[in-house]
């Protein structure tokens, strides 16, 4: 997956944050997550070759900030230079997701209007309460392409209403993972699935976290891999064709930006995120 950190670190703002995977992997590292700090490739869509080429070519999707949140508040010295960036990388798709749903509206910049073709907002629901929080204000937005992400799934959504809207495209679906997670409830997965099915919203399965629970069985599953391919073993994923980005590949404002296709390796053929995923960064983990 192409991931692009503009900055890095958080601070915790519900439950779903109690066991957050960033925490638990700087830790391991002696690195506080709740410093929020500029990252090294804060300009990244924006750099070239040496060919004066962009690196990041034309077609490819960003999934912007997984070490952060893209409204958190440390970063709103940063964020209109990352609209620029958007801006200028007409020809990019980028995936933003918060759980600062109450934050989006006075963070968006001034040109946004009905929203940029090439930006989807996404906000995290982990369990009802959060889907009441922030749906509903997820829905008001003035935004192109809208999706949300019930990761760490720790609690049953009836989120019919919402996706009954027409606004939302996309649901990404996964369990919590690494010390202490909240187990992850087959029903619980099948049952948003199914709403999503009967509204036409794209529902992807990525992952069952470390404790899942089928049948009144519980399973333990530290491996991430094998968490992956169990999800997409469920059936439970479907795709609607959406979301379907407004890129524009013209002018010269685009000079040597050539058309993106996407990588897999043989590996992602078993893999739960395949149906959203923007292609193999070559990091190496998965070998």
């Amino acid at each position: 997956m192409i991931i692009w950190n503009p900055w890095h670190g958080c601070r915790k703002v519900s439950e779903g944050c109690d066991h957050c995977y960033m925490y638990y992997l700087d830790g391991k590292r002696g690195i506080d997550t709740s410093r929020v700090v500029r990252t090294g490739s804060f300009n990244l869509p924006l750099q070239r070759d040496r060919h004066g080429n962009y690196k990041l070519r034309s077609g490819m999707q960003l999934y912007v900030g997984l070490s952060t949140d893209f409204f958190v508040e440390e970063a709103d010295e940063w964020r209109p230079r990352v609209w620029q960036m958007m801006r200028l990388r007409r020809d990019i798709a980028f995936r933003l997701l918060t759980k600062r749903a109450g934050r989006i509206q006075s963070c968006l910049p001034p040109d946004w209007g009905e929203g940029y073709g090439n930006v989807m907002i996404s906000v995290t629901c982990e369990n009802q309460r959060r889907a009441d929080e922030r749906l509903p204000v997820l829905l008001d937005l003035p935004a192109r392409h809208k999706g949300f992400m019930a990761a760490p799934f720790i609690g049953a959504i009836d989120a019919g209403r919402y996706l009954g809207s027409g606004q939302i495209e996309e649901v990404i679906c996964g369990g919590e993972n690494y010390d202490g997670a909240h187990p992850c409830h087959y029903e619980w997965v099948k049952s948003l699935s199914e709403q999503c099915e009967r509204h036409d919203v794209t529902f992807n399965f990525i992952e069952t976290g470390t404790v899942f629970v089928k049948d009144n069985r519980i399973y333990r599953i530290p491996s991430k891999h094998v968490q992956s391919r169990q999800a997409l073993k469920s059936g439970l994923s479907h795709y609607n064709g959406k979301p379907v980005f407004d890129l524009d590949t013209s002018g010269d404002t685009l000079f040597g930006a050539t058309d993106y296709i996407p990588s897999f390796r043989k590996e992602c053929s078993h893999c739960g995120s395949r149906m959203t995923c923007n292609g193999c960064s070559g990091c190496g983990n998965c070998s």
